[in-house]
């Protein structure tokens, strides 16, 4: 497990030289050898934090060594630790330490009291059931959302109102990553079903089939995390594979399905 982590290593120490820099995909990709879809959830489910908030985490920090050991001036400081603007800083560096940049200089208050990142595995390893599912036209409602979000249970909620049957019928739940690096991993969540509302016309799209790694979460959404956790660090590093994941609940219970694609690397 220590050699998988590896990937984790080379992101935080590239993270670490080049905070100050926009960062794209494909260095993400390139660095870590994994796709930016799962280097972005390894990444949150091994070390407790997104890469976003890793970067931002870093600029706020060397800003305030900055504002504590020079003279620069506060705008000058914001734009080389790679902020746009005064303003964007000032928000973040409140956001990370509870006080404006302009009261930490003046209080010269030693707020940088956190030790280093270190990834870590779960100590569960799940075992998935590998199930192959045929494509499925389904029916759905969108909101865009983080994964750890009781908006979730509303969107399902408003979309049980709707006029479906009771019987003969299949409801998914559908997550598609937002492609941005961000201090929250976000996304477009899709309630679904698979017949179409009698009483509202619902957009349809059809859920691809194929081989898929079918894990059970027993719980609520609030209880998620420790779940993809397992998943994230632990059973992707052994399984040679790469997936885009499918949210499915059905009979009350909430299904992790894992469509999974092999590895370039």
């Amino acid at each position: 497990m220590e050699d998988n982590l590896n990937c984790i290593y080379r992101v935080i120490n590239f993270m670490e030289k080049n905070y100050d820099q926009p960062v794209s995909v494909k260095e993400l990709e390139d660095i870590s050898h994994y796709s930016y879809r799962n280097i972005q959830r390894i990444f949150k489910y091994s070390c407790g934090e997104t890469i976003g908030t890793f970067q931002q985490r870093l600029k706020v920090e060397n800003a305030y060594k900055r504002i504590l050991y020079t003279q620069e001036n506060l705008t000058s400081i914001a734009i080389e630790v790679g902020f746009a603007n005064i303003a964007s800083f000032s928000k973040a560096f409140k956001q990370h330490f509870g006080i404006s940049p302009k009261a930490a200089r003046q209080s010269k208050e030693q707020l940088l009291c956190g030790g280093a990142i270190i990834p870590v595995t779960s100590e569960v390893l799940l075992e998935p059931e590998i199930a192959y599912l045929k494509p499925v036209q389904v029916y759905y409602q969108s909101i865009n959302t983080c994964y750890n979000n009781e908006e979730i249970e509303v969107l399902w909620e408003k979309f049980m109102e709707n006029d479906f049957p009771d019987s003969g019928i299949e409801y998914f739940g559908v997550i598609a990553d937002e492609p941005l690096i961000k201090t929250e991993i976000n996304c477009r969540y899709d309630a679904c079903t698979s017949v179409q509302s009698g009483n509202k016309k619902l957009p349809s799209k059809m859920i691809f089939g194929g081989k898929y790694a079918r894990f059970t979460h027993h719980g609520s959404y609030e209880t998620i995390d420790d779940t993809y956790t397992k998943i994230y660090s632990r059973w992707i590093f052994n399984s040679g594979l790469e997936f885009h994941t499918l949210l499915s609940l059905k009979s009350m219970k909430i299904m992790l399905k894992t469509k999974m694609i092999r590895k370039n690397n």
